[in-house]
């Protein structure tokens, strides 16, 4: 079915301009490649969040253009490159944005602030699996 996927990805690309659906469609593909070879593509990654940006500007976008940065670069661009919560009330109440936020912190060695963004996260989830989660991402913060 990965094959089958790769081929008509790559044919749509020949009918005309590139659209939103053919960008997420190559991101899906950009993540199968590492996963099936192992090798990093974040550079490549990072392109493409930048052209579907530019084409949605959609926070979520934003946000999972900002976690393939900090593949890149470090956890500091990464957030330099996240969306801001005061500007965008959606993210506010988005848990992926303060998980997201969390787990960049965390990496920066700023347990205070990450351990503060996964209680944010964990109040806004419902699902217990994914709350278990979060709360075993926030026990690994140092002290």
């Amino acid at each position: 079915m990965i094959l089958v996927a790769e081929d008509l990805l790559r044919r749509a690309s020949t009918l005309g301009p590139i659209g939103r659906y053919q960008l997420e469609g190559a991101l899906q593909s950009a993540h199968v490649y590492r996963c099936r070879t192992g090798r990093a593509n974040w550079p490549e990654v990072v392109q493409l969040y930048d052209a579907l940006f530019a084409f949605t500007g959609s926070p979520v976008v934003a946000i999972n253009r900002a976690l393939a940065i900090a593949e890149t670069d470090n956890a500091r661009a990464a957030l330099d490159a996240m969306p801001d919560a005061s500007a965008d009330a959606r993210l506010a109440e988005y848990q992926p944005y303060w998980a997201a936020r969390a787990e960049l912190l965390g990496k920066m060695g700023a347990c205070e602030e990450a351990r503060h963004a996964y209680e944010i996260a964990i109040g806004l989830e419902r699902d217990p699996a994914v709350q278990s989660f979060l709360w075993q991402r926030q026990s690994r913060l140092g002290l």
